[in-house]
Protein backbone atom coordinates (compact mmCIF):
# COMPACT_ATOMS: atom_id res chain seq x y z
CA UNK A 1 0.00 0.00 0.00
CA UNK A 2 1.48 3.64 -1.30
CA UNK A 3 2.46 5.59 1.53
CA UNK A 4 -0.91 8.61 0.25
CA UNK A 5 -3.22 5.75 0.61
CA UNK A 6 -2.18 4.77 4.27
CA UNK A 7 -2.21 8.35 5.24
CA UNK A 8 -6.35 8.74 3.59
CA UNK A 9 -7.14 5.60 5.82
CA UNK A 10 -5.25 6.95 9.53
CA UNK A 11 -6.60 10.68 8.88
CA UNK A 12 -10.34 8.88 8.39
CA UNK A 13 -9.77 6.88 10.89
CA UNK A 14 -8.93 10.00 13.37
CA UNK A 15 -11.60 11.44 11.85
CA UNK A 16 -14.11 9.13 12.89
CA UNK A 17 -12.90 8.57 16.16
CA UNK A 18 -13.18 12.59 16.85
CA UNK A 19 -16.92 12.29 16.01
CA UNK A 20 -17.41 9.84 18.29
CA UNK A 21 -16.41 11.68 21.17
CA UNK A 22 -18.14 14.73 20.01
CA UNK A 23 -14.44 16.41 18.86
CA UNK A 24 -13.72 18.68 16.02
CA UNK A 25 -10.99 16.18 13.83
CA UNK A 26 -8.79 19.26 13.54
CA UNK A 27 -8.11 19.67 17.25
CA UNK A 28 -5.43 16.35 16.57
CA UNK A 29 -2.41 16.86 15.31
CA UNK A 30 -0.74 14.00 13.41
CA UNK A 31 2.75 13.37 14.41
CA UNK A 32 4.07 10.71 11.81
CA UNK A 33 6.49 9.33 13.07
CA UNK A 34 9.64 8.58 11.29
CA UNK A 35 12.17 6.85 13.26
CA UNK A 36 14.18 4.07 10.51
CA UNK A 37 12.11 5.75 7.90
CA UNK A 38 14.77 6.39 5.00
CA UNK A 39 14.30 10.50 3.67
CA UNK A 40 12.91 9.75 0.18
CA UNK A 41 9.71 8.05 1.61
CA UNK A 42 9.86 10.80 4.62
CA UNK A 43 9.59 13.36 1.48
CA UNK A 44 6.43 11.00 0.28
CA UNK A 45 4.64 11.60 3.31
CA UNK A 46 5.09 15.05 3.40
CA UNK A 47 4.18 15.28 -0.06
CA UNK A 48 0.80 13.32 0.66
CA UNK A 49 0.28 16.04 3.00
CA UNK A 50 1.96 14.98 6.66
CA UNK A 51 3.05 18.37 8.16
CA UNK A 52 4.28 17.02 11.64
CA UNK A 53 7.57 13.92 11.95
CA UNK A 54 8.22 13.02 15.07
CA UNK A 55 11.66 11.62 15.82
CA UNK A 56 12.94 9.06 18.67
CA UNK A 57 16.75 9.46 18.06
CA UNK A 58 18.93 12.78 18.03
CA UNK A 59 21.41 11.12 15.58
CA UNK A 60 19.00 9.65 13.33
CA UNK A 61 17.05 13.03 13.19
CA UNK A 62 19.63 15.16 12.75
CA UNK A 63 21.29 13.25 9.88
CA UNK A 64 17.65 13.80 8.09
CA UNK A 65 17.28 17.04 8.91
CA UNK A 66 20.23 18.29 7.44
CA UNK A 67 19.48 16.26 4.19
CA UNK A 68 15.62 17.18 3.91
CA UNK A 69 15.51 20.64 5.62
CA UNK A 70 12.66 21.94 7.41
CA UNK A 71 9.98 20.67 5.32
CA UNK A 72 7.32 19.59 7.74
CA UNK A 73 7.48 20.65 11.81
CA UNK A 74 10.12 18.22 13.47
CA UNK A 75 8.94 16.84 16.84
CA UNK A 76 11.38 14.98 19.42
CA UNK A 77 9.13 12.32 20.67
CA UNK A 78 11.80 10.03 22.29
CA UNK A 79 13.45 9.94 25.93
CA UNK A 80 16.39 12.32 25.76
CA UNK A 81 19.44 12.23 27.44
CA UNK A 82 19.95 15.56 29.01
CA UNK A 83 23.82 15.92 27.36
CA UNK A 84 21.75 15.53 23.75
CA UNK A 85 19.35 18.92 24.87
CA UNK A 86 21.20 21.34 23.27
CA UNK A 87 20.77 19.18 19.76
CA UNK A 88 16.74 19.55 20.82
CA UNK A 89 17.11 23.38 21.28
CA UNK A 90 18.67 23.44 17.74
CA UNK A 91 17.03 20.58 15.34
CA UNK A 92 13.35 20.80 16.58
CA UNK A 93 10.11 22.48 17.21
CA UNK A 94 8.82 21.02 20.01
CA UNK A 95 9.67 18.39 22.64
CA UNK A 96 6.94 16.12 24.04
CA UNK A 97 9.19 14.36 26.50
CA UNK A 98 10.83 16.48 29.42
CA UNK A 99 10.83 14.12 32.31
CA UNK A 100 12.89 15.35 34.79
CA UNK A 101 14.78 18.75 36.55
CA UNK A 102 18.30 18.71 35.26
CA UNK A 103 16.57 17.58 31.39
CA UNK A 104 14.68 20.88 31.86
CA UNK A 105 17.92 22.80 33.21
CA UNK A 106 19.98 21.23 29.98
CA UNK A 107 17.12 22.58 27.92
CA UNK A 108 17.09 26.16 29.28
CA UNK A 109 20.83 26.92 29.50
CA UNK A 110 20.84 25.82 25.92
CA UNK A 111 17.74 28.04 24.62
CA UNK A 112 19.09 30.87 26.40
CA UNK A 113 22.15 30.63 24.61
CA UNK A 114 20.03 30.53 21.06
CA UNK A 115 18.37 33.51 22.29
CA UNK A 116 15.09 31.31 22.36
CA UNK A 117 12.28 31.42 24.42
CA UNK A 118 8.74 29.78 25.10
CA UNK A 119 10.36 26.47 22.71
CA UNK A 120 6.91 24.20 23.09
CA UNK A 121 7.36 21.42 25.91
CA UNK A 122 5.40 18.86 26.77
CA UNK A 123 6.17 16.41 30.13
CA UNK A 124 5.87 12.74 29.43
CA UNK A 125 4.62 10.88 32.50
CA UNK A 126 5.30 7.03 33.22
CA UNK A 127 2.36 5.23 33.70
CA UNK A 128 3.12 2.48 32.48
CA UNK A 129 4.57 -0.59 34.84
CA UNK A 130 6.78 -1.70 32.18
CA UNK A 131 10.13 -1.02 32.82
CA UNK A 132 11.19 -0.02 28.69
CA UNK A 133 8.80 3.07 29.57
CA UNK A 134 10.32 6.66 30.29
CA UNK A 135 8.55 9.60 31.71
CA UNK A 136 8.23 11.25 34.87
CA UNK A 137 7.14 9.88 38.20
CA UNK A 138 3.12 11.17 38.45
CA UNK A 139 3.97 11.98 41.98
CA UNK A 140 6.59 14.16 40.78
CA UNK A 141 4.61 15.53 37.92
CA UNK A 142 4.01 19.03 39.83
CA UNK A 143 7.21 19.76 40.64
CA UNK A 144 8.35 19.16 37.48
CA UNK A 145 5.83 21.17 35.91
CA UNK A 146 5.47 23.90 38.05
CA UNK A 147 9.17 24.54 37.72
CA UNK A 148 8.65 24.43 33.70
CA UNK A 149 5.94 26.53 34.18
CA UNK A 150 7.77 29.34 35.37
CA UNK A 151 10.92 29.37 32.94
CA UNK A 152 10.85 31.88 29.98
CA UNK A 153 12.94 29.36 27.88
CA UNK A 154 10.34 26.78 27.65
CA UNK A 155 6.45 26.66 27.22
CA UNK A 156 4.99 24.23 28.90
CA UNK A 157 1.74 22.99 26.72
CA UNK A 158 0.67 19.92 28.32
CA UNK A 159 1.48 16.26 28.87
CA UNK A 160 2.57 12.99 26.90
CA UNK A 161 2.53 8.90 27.67
CA UNK A 162 3.16 5.98 25.94
CA UNK A 163 0.46 3.14 27.09
CA UNK A 164 1.27 -0.39 27.72
CA UNK A 165 1.59 -2.51 24.64
CA UNK A 166 -1.49 -4.79 24.53
CA UNK A 167 -3.05 -5.96 21.07
CA UNK A 168 -6.24 -4.62 22.51
CA UNK A 169 -6.55 -0.88 22.40
CA UNK A 170 -8.74 -1.13 25.43
CA UNK A 171 -6.17 -1.75 27.74
CA UNK A 172 -4.77 1.55 27.13
CA UNK A 173 -7.88 3.40 28.18
CA UNK A 174 -7.29 3.63 31.79
CA UNK A 175 -3.80 5.02 31.04
CA UNK A 176 -5.17 7.81 28.60
CA UNK A 177 -7.79 8.72 30.82
CA UNK A 178 -5.32 8.88 33.74
CA UNK A 179 -3.14 11.43 31.63
CA UNK A 180 -6.12 13.64 31.18
CA UNK A 181 -7.06 13.89 34.73
CA UNK A 182 -3.53 14.76 35.57
CA UNK A 183 -3.14 17.25 32.95
CA UNK A 184 -6.62 19.05 33.97
CA UNK A 185 -5.68 18.88 37.78
CA UNK A 186 -2.21 20.68 36.94
CA UNK A 187 -4.22 22.99 35.13
CA UNK A 188 -6.16 23.89 38.28
CA UNK A 189 -3.23 24.18 40.33
CA UNK A 190 -1.17 25.99 38.27
CA UNK A 191 -3.74 28.65 36.51
CA UNK A 192 -2.36 28.12 32.87
CA UNK A 193 -3.74 26.27 29.95
CA UNK A 194 -2.14 22.84 28.78
CA UNK A 195 -3.87 22.31 25.87
CA UNK A 196 -1.90 19.24 24.61
CA UNK A 197 -2.10 15.48 25.86
CA UNK A 198 0.33 13.34 23.39
CA UNK A 199 -0.84 10.12 23.26
CA UNK A 200 -1.89 7.39 21.06
CA UNK A 201 0.04 5.14 18.83
CA UNK A 202 -1.05 3.23 15.71
CA UNK A 203 -2.26 0.47 17.64
CA UNK A 204 -4.13 2.79 20.27
CA UNK A 205 -4.67 6.14 18.61
CA UNK A 206 -8.69 6.25 18.02
CA UNK A 207 -8.79 4.89 21.97
CA UNK A 208 -6.88 7.90 22.82
CA UNK A 209 -8.60 10.23 21.02
CA UNK A 210 -11.89 9.20 22.39
CA UNK A 211 -9.94 9.86 26.06
CA UNK A 212 -8.77 13.74 24.90
CA UNK A 213 -5.77 13.57 23.02
CA UNK A 214 -4.72 16.05 20.80
CA UNK A 215 -1.37 14.48 18.97
CA UNK A 216 -1.42 11.15 18.13
CA UNK A 217 2.46 10.01 16.89
CA UNK A 218 1.69 7.16 14.18
CA UNK A 219 4.30 5.48 12.70
CA UNK A 220 3.91 2.10 11.29
CA UNK A 221 0.19 2.79 10.43
CA UNK A 222 1.23 5.28 7.89
CA UNK A 223 5.18 3.89 6.62
CA UNK A 224 4.28 0.35 6.89
CA UNK A 225 6.24 -2.09 9.37
CA UNK A 226 9.66 -0.80 10.45
CA UNK A 227 12.98 -1.89 9.48
CA UNK A 228 15.55 -1.44 11.68
CA UNK A 229 18.48 -0.62 9.44
CA UNK A 230 19.55 3.03 9.96
CA UNK A 231 22.14 4.10 11.75
CA UNK A 232 21.39 5.27 15.63
CA UNK A 233 23.12 7.18 17.83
Amino acid sequence: MEIAERLRRVEDRIAKAAERAGRDPSEITLVAVSKTVEPERIRQAVGAGVQVLGENRVQEARDKIKELGRIAQWHMIGHLQKNKAKYVAELFDMLHSLDDLPLLDALCKRLEKLGKEAFPTLVEVKLSPEETKHGCDPRELLALAKEASSRPQVKLLGLMTIAPYSEDPEVARPCFRRLRELRDELQDYLGVALPHLSMGMSGDFEVAIEEGSTMVRIGTAIFGERVYGCKLD
